[in-house]
């Protein structure tokens, strides 16, 4: 069986809305993530351990269990539960964007613990608050040495969100599924997707890389 170009042109533009259902997706639940995730590693860091535990618990969970599972949680469990009627785009914005956070978290607190102690003392010892050290001091550093994982982060988030396929959501995968099921072409339908894939994750590296290489030209 050949690669059937003639398949691949005349569904490519309805593969094409998938691809802008997915991109919206990951940019949302990235951008919800970096905030979450930044609270949640303030947390760990701080000297409370009201906070602290609660977001170690937080992270271990979503960290130790699968997208999947959690996508499945949030949509089906949690209703029965709370009793509420599942919205597949809300639930699986929640449940990427959790996912994300606590995976940003970690990222957030291993560039924040990374700067030298040193500093948040000598801005202490100016009469700064912690907050105001941590966000005019240790921040701004933490950000520039968190973003080669943060990139990687949000090429991760770009390919799990795939998963929201599972609950009927018509992102690229989904839309995969239905032009595999319509064109009888599975190979076509789903190489293509691939390659779909690698071409986005490729690109976005390639920002990634350049506004790595500009930090470190402009701190150089």
């Amino acid at each position: 069986m050949t690669y059937s170009v003639e398949i691949v042109a005349k569904y490519f533009p309805f593969l094409a809305k998938g691809i802008e259902v997915t991109l919206v997706f990951t940019v949302i639940a990235f951008i919800v993530g970096l905030g979450l995730g930044l609270l949640v590693a303030l947390g760990r860091v701080g000297r409370s351990p009201a906070l602290r535990y609660p977001c170690i618990w937080y992270t271990n969970f979503i960290r130790g269990t699968p997208l999947l599972a959690q996508v499945y949680l949030i949509h089906f469990g949690l209703p029965q539960v709370l009793h509420y009627r599942p919205n597949g785009v809300v639930d699986a914005l929640v449940a990427l964007s959790l996912n994300a956070g606590a995976y940003i978290a970690e990222i957030w607190r291993g560039s924040i613990e990374s700067i030298d102690r040193g500093q948040m003392e000598a801005a202490r010892s100016l009469g700064m608050t912690y907050a105001q050290a941590m966000r005019e001091v240790v921040l701004p550093q933490a950000f520039r040495r968190a973003i080669p994982p943060l990139g990687n982060e949000f090429i991760a988030l770009l390919k799990e969100s795939a998963l929201v396929s599972v609950i009927g959501l018509e992102d690229l995968m989904m839309r995969a599924n239905m032009m595999a099921g319509r064109s009888f072409r599975p190979f076509e339908a789903y190489f293509t997707v691939a390659l779909i894939y690698l071409a986005l994750t490729l690109g976005f590296a390639r920002v990634v890389n350049h506004l790595e290489g500009r930090m470190k030209s402009g701190h150089s």
